[in-house]
């Protein structure tokens, strides 16, 4: 994986396009800082699919726990609070 400027890049982008269509990932910082990443169009296909992926809610997750489900209320009354 390479860093470069954006000016660097500016100056260089079809070197970058090859870069990235062979599999690497090029950050483009700005002012020192990450600020993009120019990646191959495999890996941004990846990357969408990844994102649509659906996946499991927490009360779900809780519900594959080997130990069972069963969870016991604590019966008393909730305190009064001033907001």
């Amino acid at each position: 994986m390479s860093t470069i400027s954006v000016a660097e890049a500016k100056a260089g982008f079809a070197g970058l396009v090859d870069e990235a269509a062979s599999g690497e990932f090029v950050t483009i910082t700005r002012h020192g800082k990450p600020a993009a990443v120019l990646v191959s169009v495999e890996a941004a296909e990846a990357a969408k699919r990844a994102l649509k992926k659906p996946r499991p809610n927490f009360g779900d997750f809780l519900l594959t726990f080997p130990g069972g489900g069963e969870l016991e209320r604590n019966p008393s009354k909730m305190r009064d609070i001033d907001l």
